[in-house]
């Protein structure tokens, strides 16, 4: 089903209008042209075949475009097309994991992203790739990915994931009562993640952030991550669960550019991802909330994740370091609700700040090599963010 979906030229449509993504990957390639002039570069995954094509527009050496799907004929016919770029494009159809190629890459070349980062786990096969084609030392596009997270409030989306369980409360259904099913239906509605795109005043707390270096992470450390979770609330308020968006970076010889799916920015086919916990905890302003994010890989080319918030005692008389309110919730990362709203002008609390948008220019990086993994997850000085970083 997965290389059928991506075998289908209006799911690549989809992704090639998505023009922060297609015009990042452009940009990063084409100002790059010193890390693609001359050199052999394999596409992972290469879909339409449109990132070799970039490739090649900044002078590869040869390109080699591996896909498994159908769509590898259409990458050919496309590449076809383009007769000034195609006789250094060679379309490779099959598996990363599978395939033989000539010779080595001076340059991966691969859209391994999905929602949350690591859903449809093509990352792993994106790693893949490194280890059976990549020289050493050689260069990833993208370079590093960072999962960012923070709790949010928003009690018109929770009240719109309770709602739609009311048709199980109906006592008189065609004469049957329903209501023995309530219970089991409002879980489900919760056990999704919610994808739509939100307003980024609706996070009560700076956001942290988890790094994965793409050019060192091991294939079985995407099996599991487990990722604990410490913030301090800047607002009195409910919170209902965990807001997550992801960016990567391309860290070109020349130019260094980011891709981000943050809140706030111009939004991609990616939106944002928001785990709703089916019972809200309420904090104050300076209160700490700690908890736990855990993604468990499963054969459906996604993650279950389990994620756990906390708020810990508030006010006098509260023992130390006691916790108040816990709350818990299991979601299955392939079965999300696409709800797609756009953001809405949410009214703030009258002691909440709006939290600064975060920006989207370029982040400077001061080690070529990444050998130091924290200067990466530096934000950018406006976005305020407090990141927590660990290690891929």
């Amino acid at each position: 089903m997965y290389f059928h979906y991506y075998g289908q030229l209006l799911h690549q449509q989809n992704m090639l209008q998505d023009y922060v993504r297609t015009g990042t990957y452009y940009a990063a390639v084409i100002e790059n042209r010193a890390d693609f002039f001359g050199r052999v570069v394999v596409d992972v995954g290469a879909g339409s075949g449109i990132l070799s094509l970039f490739a090649a527009q900044a002078g590869a050496k040869h390109v080699y475009a591996v896909e498994a799907s159908e769509m590898a004929e259409y990458a050919r016919k496309l590449i076809a097309g383009n007769p000034a770029l195609s006789q250094r494009i060679t379309v490779v159809k099959g598996k990363v994991e599978e395939v033989q190629l000539p010779e080595k890459a001076d340059i991966l070349i691969s859209e391994p992203m999905g929602t949350l980062l690591v859903n449809e786990r093509m990352l792993e096969s994106y790693v893949i790739a490194r280890d059976r084609f990549l020289v050493p030392n050689g260069k990833m596009f993208p370079t590093v990915g960072r999962i960012h997270m923070a709790p949010f409030s928003d009690e018109y989306l929770f009240v719109e994931i309770a709602n739609k369980a009311l048709f199980w409360q109906q006592q008189n259904y065609y004469g049957v009562d329903l209501t023995a099913l309530h219970g089991s239906a409002f879980q489900g509605y919760f056990s999704q993640p919610v994808v739509d795109a939100f307003d980024p005043r609706l996070l009560v707390a700076p956001s942290i952030s988890h790094v994965i270096d793409f050019t060192k992470v091991k294939e079985e450390d995407l099996y599991e991550i487990d990722l604990p979770l410490r913030f301090i609330a800047s607002v009195g308020t409910r919170v209902h669960g965990l807001a997550c968006w992801f960016d990567v970076l391309f860290n070109g010889s020349t130019v260094q550019r980011w891709l981000t799916t943050a809140p706030g920015a111009p939004t991609t086919h990616w939106y944002q991802l928001r785990c709703v916990l089916s019972q809200p905890i309420y904090v104050m302003a300076g209160q700490e909330i700690t908890g736990r994010l855990r993604m468990v890989a499963h054969d459906a080319q996604s993650y279950t994740l389990h994620l756990t918030l906390s708020a810990k005692m508030w006010g006098p008389g509260a023992e130390q370091g006691g916790v108040l309110q816990t709350s818990s919730c299991k979601l299955d990362l392939k079965e999300p609700y696409y709800r797609m709203s756009q953001p809405q002008a949410y009214a703030l609390a009258q002691d909440q700040q709006p939290h600064q948008l975060i920006q989207t220019q370029d982040i400077p990086i001061q080690s070529q090599d990444l050998e130091d993994i924290e200067l990466l997850a530096q934000p950018s000085p406006s976005s305020g963010a407090q990141l927590n970083t660990l290690n891929g």
